[in-house]
């Protein structure tokens, strides 16, 4: 799948900044003020590196991210992507570091599912959407 071009723009202005411009997101509507870092994988068919822009959370030390994809139907390709490769690169600000990307656990998604809405809201109507053909993954991402 190509990415969208505002996405990929992101991308560029965040790694050109540092993380300076792009590290806050203002949402679709320029109301928000979200966290965004930059999620690189490795194509699972291709076996290129993909930087994805996403929204985050922490918990602890680690990093918290959601494969919404605005609530469709299916996984978004990054997450099919850390299924099966879950070494993937993370920038945070200036900050680039190698993680591993893991899928939480039921208990860890019923806690963190909450931190993740009171950062982005919309989260819930996109769960909400996609109700009847998935379960949105939270993803944990650790610092390697």
């Amino acid at each position: 799948m190509t990415q969208p071009a505002f996405a990929k723009e992101h991308v560029e202005r965040y790694r050109a900044s540092n993380g300076a411009d792009g590290q806050i997101w203002a949402g679709f509507d320029g109301k928000g003020h979200f966290p965004c870092l930059l999620l690189t994988t490795t194509g699972r068919k291709s076996g290129a590196a993909r930087t994805t822009p996403l929204i985050y959370g922490r918990d602890g030390e680690d990093y918290v991210v959601i494969a919404s994809q605005g609530g469709r139907p299916s996984h978004p390709g990054w997450y099919f992507n850390i299924l099966a490769d879950a070494s993937v690169e993370v920038q945070v600000v200036a900050d680039v570091f190698a993680a591993t990307a893991r899928t939480a656990d039921p208990a860890e998604r019923a806690r963190l599912w909450p931190v993740m809405t009171d950062i982005y809201p919309p989260y819930d109507a996109y769960q909400e959407k996609a109700a009847g053909s998935r379960e949105i993954p939270l993803v944990i991402l650790s610092r390697t």
